[in-house]
């Protein structure tokens, strides 16, 4: 009976949380899986004409959203790893300080607490076409001004797919860093020092104490970080709107650099609920497969 009434007890404390779960997560899940398969979807009288798998063949059909998927997966395979190596040396080299130490984590830190819109308009105006300061610094030291966002420099030259994306993904991994130092210096802190005293009786060097003891007792902090910025990369948004502008500003350039997410966005405001729907559910299966993929293969690596 004791047995009995604890388990009565922990679902009460836990109804709160399962109700607002499945107000807020589960149920929008299953509406969008319905709304997939619906056009012309109102929200106000629920109602709505059936479309069968047409919303999926209109995404396909669609040259603007393979260039948004084009988009997130370059995002992705650049910028989770960069992210994740440069965090992985930052934290080696601040877990190593001892003066100053929380100074420096502080500053690190900062990003973090930062709103994102704003960093990525500070981040368009660093790069801006005459005004920025890094075309400042290259103009002085003798280098040709990069035309980084867009519009015609003097000399006529314009801009190009890929010093646009230059800029997202320096934003992105500089905005990723934060967070990621945290997990990582956390992890850092908890290895035993005897294994390190061990490699030194060994006079094993740095780089093999790196890749021996280090990597191997960080593979758990490693795998999560991949795994939660493989996700946050695919959901890439606010990062465009920062740097770019809004969605219709962004595709006033030579180049669209808009996300999927940004399509879903743009297809809901537009009463194209259907659209978005599918291309969410799109979305959600590749994100499945990507990360399905890398537990499978780090399955064999993680050390506890």
């Amino acid at each position: 009976m004791e047995v009995k009434r604890n388990q009565w007890e922990a679902w009460i404390y836990l109804a709160p949380t399962i109700f607002l779960l499945a107000v807020f997560t589960v149920y929008p899940l299953i509406n969008t899986f319905i709304m997939a398969f619906k056009t012309d979807y109102s929200y106000i009288f629920n109602t709505w004409k059936p479309m069968g798998f047409g919303n999926f063949v209109e995404v396909f059909k669609n040259q603007r959203v393979i260039q948004y998927f084009k988009n997130t997966i370059i995002i992705t395979v650049i910028s989770v790893p960069a992210s994740i190596m440069l965090a992985l040396i930052i934290s080696v080299g601040l877990n190593s300080i001892k003066k100053f130490a929380k100074i420096y984590q502080t500053i690190f830190f900062m990003p973090y607490v930062t709103n994102s819109i704003a960093i990525g308009m500070v981040f368009s105006v660093m790069f801006s076409t005459q005004y920025g300061i890094v075309n400042t610094i290259l103009n002085a030291i003798g280098i040709d001004p990069v035309n980084w966002l867009g519009g015609v420099l003097p000399s006529g030259r314009l801009v190009s797919y890929w010093s646009q994306m230059a800029v997202l993904l320096i934003y992105i991994v500089w905005n990723a860093l934060p967070f990621k130092i945290l997990i990582l210096l956390s992890g850092l802190q908890g290895i035993d020092k005897q294994y390190y005293q061990a490699a030194q009786l060994d006079c094993a060097t740095r780089f093999t104490v790196f890749r021996r003891i280090t990597m191997p007792l960080l593979s758990p902090q490693i795998t999560f970080l991949t795994t939660t910025s493989i996700i946050g990369s695919f959901k890439e948004y606010s990062s465009i709107i920062g740097i770019f502008g809004d969605t219709e500003g962004a595709t006033g350039r030579k180049y669209d650099m808009r996300t999927v997410v940004g399509y879903i966005y743009s297809t809901i405001s537009e009463d194209q609920v259907g659209l978005g729907a599918a291309a969410a559910i799109l979305l959600f299966i590749i994100i499945m497969i990507f990360t399905g993929i890398k537990s499978l293969t780090d399955r064999r690596r993680i050390h506890y």
